[in-house]
């Protein structure tokens, strides 16, 4: 399928879609602080795939992932899209994968949270960081 919006239109949609501090994450912050977890940095450039929360000194980086744009299997399958989207998440899985792998090997314990996740219980999301974080 090929995409419904002429090359400007797209472009300009595409710059609407937040990268950073999107709902989810302010939901899971204001979560972590409920519970008294501070000290995290947000979207450290200095640290792979610059993660949306990051314990420097306990090396815990976590990620909150759109479903869409990072593959849920639920909300993203081959072939529903077009080559275009196909492509474009397909490399963010990818990509995925592959900062999870350079975190590890740097001892970094990598959490990925969905976004619907977040949003449909920020308590339970909190607990697995603060899990990790202690």
């Amino acid at each position: 399928m090929p995409d419904t919006y002429d090359a400007n239109t797209r472009s300009r949609v595409m710059r609407a879609v937040k990268g950073k501090n999107t709902s989810p994450e302010l939901l899971l912050r204001k979560a972590l602080r409920a519970h008294g977890v501070t000290g995290y940095r947000l979207h450290r450039k200095d640290i792979a795939g610059k993660p949306d929360l990051a314990f420097i000194g306990k090396k815990v980086a976590v990620f909150v992932d759109g479903a869409w744009w990072h593959g849920h299997p639920d909300k993203w399958w081959l072939g529903r899209s077009g080559d275009y989207w196909d492509a474009k998440i397909q490399g963010n899985i990818n990509r995925d994968r592959a900062v999870d792998a350079t975190l590890a090997e740097q001892g970094w314990t990598v959490i990925r949270l969905w976004d619907f996740e977040i949003t449909k219980n920020p308590e339970e999301a909190a607990k697995r960081v603060i899990e990790a974080v202690r």
